[in-house]
């Protein structure tokens, strides 16, 4: 068993380091909000006192919220004295990002490789997700034994770190077409006194039987919005890195607009921001008059 860092303890980083940590690895965790440590601290995690002191392990995992997070933990200051590292950054950022990241740490003699993640929390605690992977073959050849207790399946994208990001992107503008399309089509029915779970089981069982339709299917259909496996928040900053990256090579989308709108129109609620991303679907099913 080796010595490793975990970085970023939110819902996912903290249900992955718990992976790890019950892997039989020494995983030293830190967090930029010192209370989200406990829990893994008492499942036999170690304090780390910063992202610095993590990469002192060899090997640190991240999981941080945004492009801002990821560029303020992983700052000069942190890396200035960690050549020969390896930091996997398992975060959804936008490519220009990664890139920035990935010269700081070459220029600091530090690896890095990106490895975005599919799968929400419970696949996370399960050791099931798909990962998604950008970076040098000799560093993934490295970390693949931590991948097979974190995922279901390692998905070596290409050797450039923002390749992987990318793709991520990519998978979670689908997922937001998957969500507003349930949306709309729950209203419709919904609206003529169908059932919407049994209009879902129809779905799902037949046509559409992929993970997004099942499971975002049911927290429509139910209106399960929390807790959130991922924040409306989170979904509108993954909508906005989709369109930029069409945008940098020209690439229409002419659902874009019409997404965002759905997107702010349920951030502009009370509590709209902590929702699950699903939520989304929502606006149409109010729009019209439905409770």
């Amino acid at each position: 068993m080796a010595e490793i860092g975990f970085v970023g303890l939110g819902t996912m980083g903290s249900a992955m380091a718990r992976r790890l940590v019950g892997a039989g690895h020494t995983v030293r965790v830190w967090n930029r909000s010192p209370d989200a440590a406990r829990p893994l601290l008492d499942a036999g995690a170690v304090p780390a006192q910063s992202a610095a002191h993590a990469l002192d392990a060899g090997i640190v995992f991240s999981m941080l919220a945004n492009d801002e997070a990821a560029d303020a933990v992983f700052g000069d200051a942190a890396l200035q004295d960690a050549r020969g590292s390896l930091h996997v950054n398992m975060a959804s950022i936008s490519p220009d990002a990664a890139r920035a990241l990935a010269d700081r740490h070459a220029a600091a003699g530090v690896g890095y490789v990106a490895a975005p993640v599919l799968g929400r929390v419970n696949l996370a605690a399960q050791g099931k997700l798909n990962i998604l992977v950008g970076g040098a073959d000799a560093e993934v050849d490295r970390l693949q034994p931590y991948f097979e207790v974190l995922g279901a399946r390692t998905w070596r994208i290409g050797t450039e770190p923002a390749q992987a990001n990318l793709v991520k992107i990519a998978v979670n503008f689908n997922i937001i077409h998957a969500i507003e399309a349930l949306g709309e089509s729950i209203s419709i029915v919904e609206h003529h006194g169908i059932d919407p779970t049994q209009f879902v089981e129809l779905l799902t069982s037949t046509l559409f039987g992929g993970v997004s339709y099942t499971v975002y299917g049911d927290i429509i259909a139910r209106r399960r919005y929390e807790p959130a496996g991922f924040t409306t928040a989170l979904g509108l900053k993954d909508l906005g890195l989709a369109e930029t990256a069409a945008a940098q090579v020209g690439v229409a989308l002419p659902t874009g607009p019409a997404l965002r709108r759905v997107f702010e129109q349920t951030l502009a609620k009370p509590g709209g921001a902590e929702l699950d991303w699903a939520a989304i679907a929502e606006i149409s099913r109010t729009v019209q008059g439905a409770q």
